[in-house]
């Protein structure tokens, strides 16, 4: 264990936990055990909880514009973004960690009422319909129509690092995080029932167009950004914004990706 409580503070290391009594409490025991940097003396976060703490706290600095490589430790379910929860020699772990540059998804929605909005996504963005009623919507890439008609409860966009999330429960690919590709997956399609979706290089645009939407309202999904009863729906990377998430050499995120298409 690091010997010197003000280390970390030197450092400029800074600390945050999720609300849960797990990551509150592992976030007392650090604070007893070092000093840590203030907010804004910080060069790197800890973070401490689950995945969804670890997209909050990506989402918080893309919305603050300021980027810190962010080493993340388990405090929650999965914890797939996340690595081994340890209180020791934490200097020596983060210089020796394995950065992870993770882009994210800009999605650009429009209501059936005019309004727009824009929201980024480090996982996916989805589509998904908002009643009993299958959606109808049109897909086309960079600005050319591949599917007329898609009738579905949605389709989404998904990122190497989000493929493994909701992509993989639809039955999408999972994409290896050099690939630079995203998935392109419908959910629950009706009609064409054999589309099983597409592999399209990461410079692509995706737009969604939502037919018969008074009727049959769609709602997009941008991570947890839902704007509901959309019209159009634009998606592409944003490879200006990317973010840096930090791994143990032998628990990194490339790693993982690659090992979840072995997993029964």
């Amino acid at each position: 264990m690091d010997t010197d409580r003000g280390a970390i503070r030197r450092a400029r290391i800074g600390l945050l936990s999720s609300h849960t009594q797990a990551a509150k409490a592992a976030e007392r025991e650090l604070r007893e055990l070092y000093e840590w940097a203030g907010d804004e003396d910080t060069d790197t976060i800890v973070a401490l909880g689950g995945d969804g703490f670890m997209l909050q706290t990506l989402h918080a600095m893309l919305e603050g514009g300021v980027s810190r490589p962010v080493f993340g430790m388990n405090k929650g379910t999965v914890g797939f973004l996340m690595n081994e929860w340890r209180t020791e020699d934490f200097i020596a772990r983060i210089a020796a960690a394995k950065p992870v540059r993770v882009a994210p998804l800009e999605m650009r929605a429009t209501t059936v009422s005019g309004s727009s909005f824009t929201h980024a996504a480090i996982n996916e963005v989805s589509l998904l319909r908002e009643t009993r009623q299958t959606a109808k919507i049109e897909i086309s890439v960079n600005g050319r129509v591949v599917l007329p008609e898609l009738a579905c409860d949605g389709v989404l966009v998904a990122t190497p690092a989000g493929s493994t999330a909701y992509n993989l429960s639809a039955r999408g690919p999972i994409l290896p995080l050099a690939a630079k590709m995203l998935a392109l997956t419908p959910i629950s399609p009706f009609r064409p029932r054999r589309w099983n979706g597409a592999i399209l290089p990461d410079d692509t645009e995706i737009r969604f167009r939502v037919l018969e939407g008074e009727n049959r309202p769609v709602s997009a999904v941008a991570d947890q950004y839902e704007v509901r009863d959309v019209a159009e729906v634009n998606v592409r990377l944003d490879r200006s914004r990317a973010l840096t998430l930090l791994f143990d050499p032998d628990h990194a995120l490339d790693e993982r990706i690659a090992m979840e298409q072995f997993a029964t």
